[in-house]
């Protein structure tokens, strides 16, 4: 009640002060956490398409990179607030001492906060930002749809697809051309060369053309080195392209055919074992239908043969009473009757004499 009755003696700004509040509290959430929480220009990570449910998509990202990143990297090393080393209270009182500890102070709070891996906001459902740091993503992502395509072993439920993003830039055709001249010399510069294809894919975007930004990209590949060749079927090197909303991913990967498009439901399906299981019992079914129709035709010749006898004796049953004159009936006449009354009477003719 007290409160209630405090709120109208607050004047009619009490909106917009809870507002602002609310806003620097937000921001001070953004700073704590160690870096950006939405994905913007300038960062690397991983992008991760889900279906459905991205906080179970988050956790499985969160194990299947810190499996596979501390194989690779070594464990990571986090420090504890308690842990950080202070200055004596001497070094106090000098300002100089004072400012250095408190430098320092600021970077290990910054590195302590800014993880390998932390998940920002991607600005598409279904899809998921994992931002890296002090890691190569490609190298990463490779090494992990390696070992699932050699082992294949399922490790994940909901995520379906994982592309290292190993450069961002704004989503406009000439900052991605500008930035695309220096991101894609690792690759495609001379002496390097290969074949190469590119992928591209938009989302909450309506500004960009597709074509065009292929043909631009395209264009600065061979610009780099006239021998590099487009290759659609199997390439060397594929250039991938996700853009989302006013932000261009970019990185370019390998074997992104042989890993099924860098799909980990996908890649753990052996190509071999699903068609021979299909052409055993294809042939199974084959041997069985064999079988069944060899019996049938079995059966039914049998049956024939059966049904031979009885039609035998059926002729000789018709055949035996051809002596009854009221069988046959042809043109009004009875010629059986006649020619069996002619045979009588030769038989009785040749008994008389």
């Amino acid at each position: 009640m007290a409160a209630s009755a405090q709120q109208p003696n607050q004047p009619g700004g009490g909106k917009r002060k809870s507002k602002a509040q609310y806003v620097l509290a937000k921001r001070a959430r953004r700073c704590d956490a160690g870096g950006p929480r939405q994905l913007e220009p300038g960062l690397q990570g991983i992008l991760i398409t889900c279906n459905m449910n991205e906080r179970k998509c988050v956790e499985e990202a969160y194990s299947l990179l810190n499996e596979y990143g501390d194989d690779m990297y070594g464990p990571e090393k986090l420090t504890d607030k308690d842990q950080q080393p202070s200055g004596s209270e001497e070094e106090d009182d000098d300002v100089e001492a004072a400012l250095k500890k408190e430098v320092g102070d600021i970077k290990a709070s910054t590195e302590m906060r800014l993880r390998r891996f932390q998940s920002v906001e991607s600005g598409a459902n279904n899809v998921v930002f994992i931002r890296t740091l002090g890691i190569e993503p490609e190298k990463l992502v490779h090494h992990i749809l390696q070992d699932m395509y050699k082992t294949k072993k399922k490790k994940t439920r909901v995520i379906l697809r994982m592309l290292p993003i190993s450069g961002t830039c704004k989503a406009f055709l000439e900052d991605m051309k500008k930035y695309a001249e220096t991101f894609l010399e690792p690759w495609f510069k001379a002496p390097n060369k290969g074949t190469f294809q590119i992928v591209y894919k938009s989302r909450n975007n309506s500004h960009m053309n597709r074509e065009e930004v292929i043909r631009e990209l395209a264009g600065i590949v061979g610009t780099l080195n006239s021998e590099n060749k487009v290759n659609l079927t199997n390439p060397q090197y594929t250039v991938v392209v996700e853009i989302i909303k006013a932000v261009c991913c970019l990185s370019v990967v390998k074997d992104y055919m042989l890993f099924r498009k860098y799909n980990l439901q996908e890649v753990v399906k052996s190509p071999k074992d699903p068609s021979q299981l299909n052409s055993k019992q294809g042939n199974g079914k084959e041997t069985k239908l064999e079988s069944a129709d060899k019996s049938d035709q079995n059966n039914i010749a049998e049956g024939k043969n059966n049904q031979q006898v009885p039609q035998n004796t059926e002729e000789l049953g018709q055949k035996k009473p051809t002596s009854n004159p009221q069988v046959v009936n042809k043109g009004g006449g009875k010629p059986e009757l006649a020619s069996q009354t002619t045979e009588g009477s030769k038989s009785n003719e040749n008994d008389l004499s």
